[in-house]
C-alpha cells in the first residue's frame, strides 16, 4: 500500500500544478486581448511576450500537468477498482470530464490567440477564468465528503458560489468602468 500514498501524493501534485496553469492561462489570455488595443509599438512588443508566456505555461506546466495528473489517477483507480462502484466517483469524473473539456477549450483560445485571432472580451475571459474554480471547488469537496447525498449540498454550494461570482464580476466591472471614465 505504499505505492498507493506515493501515487496519491503524485496525482495531487499534478492536480495542482494543472490547475494553477489553468487559472494563470487565463489570465494571460485577458492580457493577450487588451494588449490587441494597445497602440503601436506597445502593442507587438506585449503580444510578443504574451505569445511566449502562454506558449511557455501551457506546454511546459499545463499539458504535462493534465496528463501526469491523469495517469496518476488511472494508476490510483486500477489499485482501488472498487471506488469505480460507488457514486461519488461517477460524480467526480463527470466533473473531471467537464475540466478536460475546459481544457481543450483553452487550447483552442490558446491557438487563437497565438495566431493574433481574437474571439473573446477580456471580460468575458475574466468570467471564463472562473469555471475551473468552480470545478475545483466541486472535486474537493466530493472527494472530501466521498457520499452521493452530501455532494448534492456541494452543487447546491457550487452554484451559491458561481453566482456570487457572478455578483462579484459585475461589481469589480463597474469600478473599472468608473475608474477608466
Amino acid at each position: 500500500m505504499e505505492s498507493y500514498n506515493y501515487l496519491k501524493s503524485l496525482h495531487l501534485i499534478f492536480v495542482i500544478t494543472w490547475f494553477a496553469g489553468l487559472f494563470y492561462i487565463v489570465r494571460l489570455f485577458v492580457y493577450q486581448i487588451e494588449a490587441a488595443s494597445k497602440p503601436s509599438p506597445e502593442k507587438e512588443i506585449l503580444q510578443k511576450q504574451y505569445k511566449i508566456m502562454t506558449y511557455r505555461l501551457w506546454y511546459i506546466i499545463t499539458w504535462p500537468s493534465c496528463v501526469l495528473a491523469i495517469l496518476f489517477a488511472i494508476s490510483l483507480l486500477y489499485l482501488m477498482p472498487e471506488w469505480l462502484n460507488q457514486p461519488w466517483m461517477h460524480v467526480k469524473l463527470g466533473f473531471v470530464f467537464l475540466l478536460i473539456l475546459y481544457q481543450l477549450k483553452c487550447q483552442q483560445i490558446f491557438g487563437q490567440l497565438q495566431r493574433d485571432e481574437v474571439n473573446y472580451s477580456s471580460n468575458f475571459m475574466r468570467l471564463w477564468n472562473e469555471g475551473a474554480t468552480i470545478i475545483l471547488f466541486a472535486v474537493v469537496f466530493l472527494v472530501i465528503l466521498k457520499n452521493a447525498f452530501n455532494w448534492i449540498y456541494g452543487v447546491v454550494g457550487i452554484m451559491a458560489f458561481s453566482i456570487l461570482i457572478m455578483l462579484g464580476f459585475r461589481f469589480y466591472k463597474r469600478i473599472r468602468h468608473k475608474n477608466n471614465s
